[in-house]
């Protein structure tokens, strides 16, 4: 899962310096293409179950599209734009799945604090999956960090999930909650966490291509998400080149050994 991590980090470390005014989202999508193949990868979104079948390796979510925007040539990015980028990659039958957010040019102060806040859940709550805690630690910890960065939208309809030999697995991971709550965590589990937030509604819609979300306001949306393998000694970030070092150290949160 560290291999298809690391595929997933390059990939998108390769489309955020990519995502200029300008370029398309097929265009962005081209460039995962070209990652997967140079690791010897396949992708964990082409052809997943529909209908119709998600046709893009890349999911690509402009402004008010939270998740799960089909990638194409008439998607052309404007100076501005805060897109989210999600991609997951296979490697010996093994997933890694991250996304981020990106400014697009000159993106103004609302979308980058929107972005900022949503990139701080996701590593508030990657720090609360303790194990011996409980999976809503994980929830508590995503919707106190969001709150407290400002009135932004949690939307409720998506979240996390358990990750391994499929993209998603069991438990679901809701990014809101009382702490305390659900199955315990324990060594070897590998989880996707990633908050959604938004500047207005967390109501959300999917259009009729039936894979887009976007907010039913029109508001802008961010998303960020990472792999995390949850042992005995420590976490380990898997989607993360430095295996989450530097984030889970600034919150005083041990890495496993396996990570150096």
């Amino acid at each position: 899962m560290r291999e298809a991590g690391l595929v997933v980090a390059a990939g998108l470390a390769a489309m955020t310096e990519a995502a200029q005014p300008g370029v398309s989202t097929a265009e962005l999508d081209l460039i995962a293409r070209r990652v997967l193949a140079e690791a010897g990868a396949t992708s964990s979104f082409l052809g997943y179950s529909g209908p119709p079948p998600f046709p893009g390796v890349i999911c690509s979510s402009r402004n008010a599209n939270v998740v799960h925007g089909i990638p194409s040539p008439d998607d052309v990015l404007a100076d501005g734009d805060l897109i989210s980028l999600d991609f997951g990659a296979i490697v010996d039958g093994w997933h890694g799945d991250a996304a981020v957010t990106v400014a697009v040019g000159r993106a103004g102060s609302d979308a980058l604090a929107l972005s900022r806040a949503c990139r701080t859940a996701l590593w508030d709550g990657i720090a609360a999956a303790q194990v011996g805690g409980r999976l809503t630690d994980i929830s508590h910890a995503v919707q106190t960090s969001v709150h407290s960065s400002g009135g932004y939208g949690i939307v409720a309809s998506y979240g996390g999930h358990g990750i391994g030999t499929a993209m998603h697995m069991d438990p679901h991971i809701l990014n809101y909650g009382k702490p305390g709550k659900g199955p315990r965590l324990v060594a070897g589990m590998a989880l996707a966490i990633e908050p959604m937030i938004t500047l207005g509604s967390a109501e959300t819609r999917q259009l009729a291509d039936n894979w887009t979300v976007e907010t039913i306001d029109g508001s802008l949306a961010a998303h960020w998400e990472h792999t995390v393998a949850l042992l005995p000694d420590g976490l380990w970030v898997l989607t993360a080149e430095d295996g989450g070092r530097a984030e889970l150290a600034a919150r005083g949160v041990p890495v496993s050994a396996l990570a150096d």
